[in-house]
């Protein structure tokens, strides 16, 4: 008997990419479960399957850094906390965090197939007896839209949100006079293509650095949150510096604010999203 659930949850992270840096991603995860009928008549409660690996899926990849094990990049992890310190393409990244922050999925590169694996590991072994086998199919939201992936945390926030490397992949709305304005969409899409969005408020002297490094061309950022102490470094080419919090509000009236000061004569309209289905919207 095969069980099935599309649409089951969004992941919302950020994986190590050679290439891109710190790439934040949100796949939509559909789940098939095969098995045997149980007492109950069922595979798997329907309820059991929203909730327990919903549980699992959140707590192992969801608002985390997920760094391939085969990345040649200088890695440490003792006393309850992760540290890495990587070049790519020119540019530089370093983090050091509670190692909750981070999710190690085996092989050398951070994709559907490899987090696929990861998941399967993870919550197989978890499930009853009569569950003999289960299928994970990631996938992005279908869209025609332009939409760029994006890096933050968020050290106010009482959840995961919090680790200041997590991101998703979002679409962006801008309308003038309520008309659509794709050329701007694409233009942003674009400057934010692979960003990290820092809060101004949150960047810190390379001096004040307390677990790792930074080069001469980065901005350093450091806070303290409810999960612990978190620290970072990153090129300065790969980072917008936002005056407010990261927050999907502050996101969407940033940028109405900024589009504004070019089309003064124009009701200014943005709508961003954080992920999947989910936003805000913000008029200038």
């Amino acid at each position: 008997m095969i069980l099935f659930v599309d649409a089951l949850t969004v992941i919302d992270f950020s994986y190590l990419c050679a290439k891109r840096g710190a790439v934040g991603e949100s796949w939509i995860v559909d789940m098939t479960l095969h098995g045997q009928l149980n007492e109950e008549s069922m595979v798997l409660d329907f309820a059991k399957v929203k909730k327990q690996i919903k549980s699992i899926i959140d707590s192992t990849i969801d608002h985390k850094l997920a760094i391939p094990s085969k990345l040649a990049c200088q890695f440490e992890q003792n006393d309850g906390r992760v540290a890495f310190d990587y070049h790519f393409n020119g540019h530089h990244l370093a983090m050091s965090a509670p190692d909750e922050a981070v999710c190690i999925v085996e092989g050398e590169q951070i994709d559907v197939q490899s987090v696929v694996a990861f998941l399967k590991g993870q919550i197989l072994p978890k499930m009853p007896d009569n569950v003999k086998d289960i299928e994970i199919t990631l996938r992005p939201e279908e869209t025609s839209s332009f939409y760029y992936h994006y890096s933050h945390g968020l050290k106010k926030h009482d959840g995961n949100c919090q680790r200041i490397i997590h991101g998703h992949r979002s679409l962006i709305g801008i309308f003038f006079d309520g008309v659509s304005m794709p050329r701007l969409q694409k233009e942003w899409s674009q400057r934010w293509e692979d960003i990290y969005l820092g809060s101004e408020e949150d960047l810190i002297e390379h001096a004040q650095l307390k677990y790792i490094t930074a080069s001469d061309n980065d901005y350093a950022f450091a806070y303290k949150s409810t999960q612990g102490y978190f620290e970072m470094s990153i090129s300065q080419q790969r980072c917008e510096i936002l005056p407010c919090d990261t927050t999907v509000e502050c996101i969407a009236d940033y940028l109405a604010t900024e589009i504004k000061k070019s089309y003064s004569d124009k009701q200014v309209k943005v709508r961003a999203y954080e992920g999947v289905g989910k936003g805000a919207i913000a008029y200038a």
